[in-house]
């Protein structure tokens, strides 16, 4: 029997297992699932084994960085046909990936007999090298040098030519002014004279250009002997690192319940990245699955939760359950899980009980609809019931995009649509110049004390686990809101947000990020928790009407209240 199988603390008799593993990208955790989890946070939170900063209260004074982790369990039948679950981390914990309670990786880089260490020693040596050259006093004083000389050369090359035209301009002026009493040799001598200076004017110019580009070619010398070993050495860099990264890859091997391997660059070569991602293959799902394909455990269901603090760029709420991510994992188990038999994707199904759409409004230019949660703007990839696809149906004699602007699938609320090209024209400029006025009402899962106030947190997509959006100060696109708290009541706050900006999750992630409202929208399976629905109601538009230039100001109460 595995070193790692756990047998559950309690017993387990009255759970009921599921026939299908979970869709590892959007799932619920069942209630055995849960109850491992319980126990693996009940050890996380007594355990001596081992000594992390998780951020968490008791760890306050702690002298190292506060860093969260996620972790994950996987339900198991063992060979004995007895329940049982193991336990994972993602990535490493404490500086190592051996542990009393949590599987091995696929690889463990940290192993001080192995290449990777070795290698990696290598290339933290060429970056202290690096990092002294860099910052050498000489080096340094050398481009400092050569830049005050590049500005002091430009400002003599100016006068030079401030020289030239003056000079020039002088030499004009005794042409026009030659006396008329001057013989015609005298005026040939005067005219030679003349000749002789700007000849004298230029060479002198060029002699300037000359010394000037000595100078600096002199400098760039001195610093090309500096760059050029620093850019031997990054080139090393680059080509050691490419090889141990490709080594690397090479070592994660991956099963499957058939016992088929594929390595990470085999994985990932037929998907979309081609290469694959930093840290693949270190999340705790891999992890899982290849432990239990090596021992013979039959794997059940799985669960993975977060626990300390969140990342300053993404949401994690500590003790909250997240799916697997996408732009690792997802090719990765997609090998994994060849062969058995998975839940439905509930990402493709959307409220299949919408008949009609409720019209609020609508003449020969517009229409105006009360667009229900879970139903799509636009058609997606799987699914093409949309908002779209119904007005086309309805009004066959539209032209043009139709669609002037979008609800998430989850939000429901209102959509202002054109049904010609020239409407589509003129609504599509009010959005793009912010002339249009828009209400969201939301319910959140917490307290926020301030009354009003203004959210300004650029966003981005988490390339590893789309459609997740991110902050980031670096990349990210300006998003901005503006809210307003109605009321608290019972640990939940109703709030009227204001986007000023409209950038792809925008509300969900400002009312849910620790540098927003920290209050994730009841409902919002991404950054918060699962509900019945997404708490999000677009309730008020206000518009100029393309054709009568009427104001048009529509509003709809939410079909959910505090």
């Amino acid at each position: 029997m595995s070193n790692y199988f756990q047998y559950f603390k309690q017993p387990i008799s009255t759970y009921e297992l599921p026939t299908k593993f979970d869709y590892p990208f959007y799932y619920e955790p069942t209630e055995i699932a849960k109850l491992a989890c319980q126990e693996v946070q009940d050890y996380l939170e007594n355990q001596t084994d081992f000594e992390h900063n998780f951020g968490l209260e008791k760890e306050k004074n702690h002298s190292s960085t506060p860093i969260g982790k996620m972790f994950g369990v996987l339900v198991v039948r063992n060979s004995k046909d007895e329940i049982g679950y193991i336990a994972a981390v993602s990535g490493k914990l404490a500086n190592t990936n051996q542990h009393k309670l949590f599987v091995p990786p696929v690889f463990d880089m940290l192993n001080k007999n192995g290449f990777f260490l070795e290698q990696e020693e290598r290339l933290n040596e060429i970056n202290r090298i690096l990092e002294k050259l860099e910052s050498n006093e000489k080096f340094l004083q050398l481009k400092n040098d050569f830049h005050e000389f590049e500005l002091n050369a430009t400002a003599r090359i100016n006068e030079g030519k401030q020289l030239l035209k003056s000079n020039k301009k002088d030499r004009k002026k005794q042409r026009e002014n030659i006396s008329s009493t001057l013989s015609q040799d005298e005026i040939q001598l005067f005219e030679d004279d003349l000749i002789k200076q700007s000849l004298r004017d230029k060479y002198e110019f060029r002699v300037l250009n000359e010394q000037i580009e000595l100078e600096r070619n002199q400098f760039s010398n001195q610093i090309k002997t500096f760059e050029e070993e620093i850019n031997a050495l990054k080139e090393e860099r680059k080509l050691k690192s490419n090889s141990l990264q490709n080594q690397l890859f090479n070592q994660y091997q991956f099963l499957n319940k058939f016992k088929q391997e594929k390595s990470l660059l085999d994985i990932f070569s037929t998907s979309v990245f081609q290469q694959p991602p930093a840290a693949a293959g270190e999340c705790a799902a891999p992890k899982l699955l290849q432990y239990a394909f090596q021992n013979n455990l039959d794997p059940i269901c799985m669960a993975e939760f977060w626990w300390g603090d969140s990342p300053k760029s993404e949401v994690r709420k500590h003790g909250q359950f997240y799916p697997a991510c996408t732009g690792k994992c997802e090719p990765i188990l997609g090998h994994m899980l060849t062969g058995i038999d998975l839940n439905e994707n509930l990402l493709l199904k959307q409220n299949t009980t919408v008949k009609e759409l409720e019209i609020l409004y609508q003449d020969e230019d517009i229409a105006v609809i009360n667009k229900p949660e879970e139903f799509l703007s636009v058609p997606g990839i799987e699914i093409k019931d949309s908002v779209y696809i119904r007005i086309q149906q309805q009004f066959p004699h539209a032209t043009g995009p139709i669609i002037v602007h979008r609800l998430d699938m989850s939000t429901s609320g209102i959509l202002v649509l054109a049904l010609n090209k020239e409407s589509h024209k003129h609504l599509q400029q009010q959005f793009i110049k912010r002339k249009v006025a828009k209400r969201y009402i939301a319910l959140l899962d917490g307290i926020v004390e301030h009354p009003s106030g203004y959210l300004d947190l650029p966003l981005r997509v988490d390339l590893d686990d789309r459609p997740r959006q991110m902050v980031c100060y670096e990349h990210g696109k300006t998003a901005q809101t503006k809210y307003e708290v109605i009321e608290r009541k019972a640990n939940k706050t109703l709030i009227y947000f204001y986007p000023i900006t409209g950038r792809t999750h925008q509300l969900r992630m400002h009312a849910s990020h620790i540098l927003g409202l920290n209050a994730p929208i009841i409902g919002d399976d991404l950054y918060g928790k699962k509900a019945n629905r997404l708490h999000l109601h677009a309730e008020t538009l206000e518009f100029t009407h393309p054709k009568t230039k009427e104001v048009m100001k529509f509003q709809v109460d939410p079909n959910f209240n505090i």
